[in-house]
């Protein structure tokens, strides 16, 4: 749907290096089959990026287990549990994700699979089971000491993330991801943010941080709110293809310097990943397998 996403692996490892030279602390990985764009789990295209990616840039990588709703857990997995890196997503709860409204706006496509990839939406749904989530954090938070984003769509995950806080399963401080716009989660809007983290206030106390995730044309507005309320702001164009009303991004990095230039203008600093990595309670790049 958009010339401008990274596909191959060398690809990929670009875009995220110049994400990282934007100011971008944490890079949020995905690989996608080469050949067509498909979102794909397959360990040995991540191995074609990551190292890359390590060698050129400092910042902390972030690889999904999230991967696609379309993709089965064991597919989505495979990599993380394999490269053991610093941090994974993990999103808190299965839900409908309905991307299939999107079908409906465009005429044309890149590749065949884009438009039945949005459509299937309609009747599959995104499986993130308690059992899923146990198994997540005992491969790689107990035995690899990795740490999480996790990704809340709305306040039951929430409510799920105190639930493993109580349990003694996680450990502070606690990242919190507050993934809104999503048809199936909560509605990008001021209030939902408010509601969302004051949910995490009251279940969550102070042992947590956050970051704003919102998708398609909230992803400024709300970040920047989320920014001015302490938190931290996730953009890219997993999220958002645009990087203004009508035109599309150019690059992950064009989203990451709006955003930055945004922040900064309020008298906010933008963490480096050393900062990130201390805040956080992070491993280290040099205990990742990769």
């Amino acid at each position: 749907m958009s010339p401008n996403l990274p596909v191959t692996p060398s690809e990929i490892a670009e875009a995220a290096i110049a994400a990282s030279e934007a100011g971008a602390a944490i890079l949020h990985l995905h690989a996608r089959d080469p050949e067509t764009g498909a979102p794909n789990g397959d360990i040995e295209l991540f191995r074609q990026f990551l190292p890359r990616i390590k060698q050129s840039s400092d910042a902390v990588l972030n690889v999904t287990t999230g991967g696609s709703s379309q993709m089965s857990v064991e597919e989505r997995v495979a990599a993380p549990f394999e490269l053991s890196p610093e941090m994974c997503s993990l999103n808190m709860g299965s839900m409908n994700f309905g991307l299939f409204p999107m079908a409906e706006r465009y005429s044309e496509w890149k590749h065949d699979w884009e438009k039945q990839f949005l459509e299937n939406t309609r009747s599959t749904f995104f499986r993130n089971t308690f059992s899923d989530i146990d198994t997540i954090l005992a491969k790689l938070g107990d035995e690899q000491g990795t740490r999480f984003e996790f990704e809340c769509y709305d306040t039951g995950h929430i409510n799920a993330v105190a639930f493993y806080l109580r349990q003694g399963r996680i450990k502070p401080p606690v990242f919190l991801q507050f993934v809104m716009g999503i048809l199936g989660g909560s509605d990008a809007s001021a209030d939902t943010l408010m509601h969302m983290k004051s949910t995490a206030d009251r279940l969550l106390g102070n042992q947590y941080r956050f970051s704003v995730l919102a998708a398609g044309r909230q992803q400024m507005p709300l970040g920047t709110m989320g920014a001015v309320l302490g938190g931290n702001v996730r953009v890219g164009l997993e999220d958002s293809l645009m990087i203004e009303r009508g035109k599309l991004a150019d690059s992950n990095a064009q989203q990451v310097q709006k955003i930055r230039r945004i922040v900064e203008e309020l008298g906010l600093t933008v963490a480096r990943p050393f900062e990130v990595r201390e805040i956080l309670e992070l491993k280290g790049g040099d205990k990742t397998g990769f």
